[in-house]
């Protein structure tokens, strides 16, 4: 067995729960969207102070299209709202942004302001945050396998290697660790490849209650792993 490295190069969140801390407050699900929202720079602040070198933020799935229209109109409001004073912020924070997933669903506007925000953040060399909005595990596979079709490569020539370079992630590790929360024990659909070997962990706390003490804990958790990676 190997200790897990510490501390893990790169952390995956699944950022669940902001609905229902509004909804336990009496208040409209879209201000614990809001809520959550101002929670994403304070825990990038936060988990870079630990050393670590990239951070992936589940924002926006594929499947989250489905809830209701008012809602979905609501989260896409927020981003757009804030995405060009928080791309600031990072910006000078040293943060690199990089976003993964579909682009082709999003208004004009905002799709730009995304763009604007990877771009102006490119150089940076603190955290590597990437964005995962309107992305899907199994809409990541089925664009890779699409890409290498397009691209005509020999069957014999697909790997493990080759595959990973034609993912939304190209370039970034593996998640070493994947952290829920909200208490649910599933992965929704979210860097399925990806997290092969990645250890999970889920903590109760809603993800605008989520802080410095609950990334310790998490951390903490994950140290005392053993990590076979398929072996004994």
């Amino acid at each position: 067995m190997t200790p897990a490295n510490y501390p893990p190069q790169h952390i995956a969140i699944v950022m669940d729960g902001n609905g229902r801390w509004a909804e336990k407050r009496g208040l409209p699900r879209i201000i614990g969207h809001k809520a959550g929202g101002d929670n994403i720079r304070r825990v990038a602040k936060i988990i870079a102070e630990f050393g670590i070198k990239y951070l992936t933020l589940y924002a926006f799935s594929t499947e989250n299209w489905n809830r209701p229209l008012a809602e979905v109109a609501g989260l896409l409001d927020l981003l757009t709202g804030r995405i060009g004073k928080e791309s600031n912020a990072f910006y000078k924070e040293n943060t690199r942004l990089i976003h993964i997933g579909r682009l082709d669903r999003l208004s004009r506007g905002l799709r730009k302001k995304m763009e604007a925000a990877v771009e102006l953040t490119k150089n940076n060399t603190g955290l590597t945050l990437c964005f995962a909005f309107d992305y899907g595990g199994r809409d990541d596979i089925t664009q890779a396998a699409r890409s290498i079709c397009e691209a005509k490569i020999p069957a014999e020539k697909i790997d493990d290697n080759l595959f990973s370079q034609y993912l939304y992630t190209t370039g970034i590790p593996d998640p070493d660790l994947i952290i829920r929360t909200g208490g649910e024990m599933r992965l929704s659909n979210f860097l399925l490849w990806q997290s092969a070997y990645a250890e999970f962990y889920s903590t109760p706390v809603l993800w605008p209650d989520f802080n410095r003490d609950e990334v310790h804990k998490a951390l903490m958790t994950y140290k005392e792993r053993q990590r076979r990676f398929g072996n004994i």
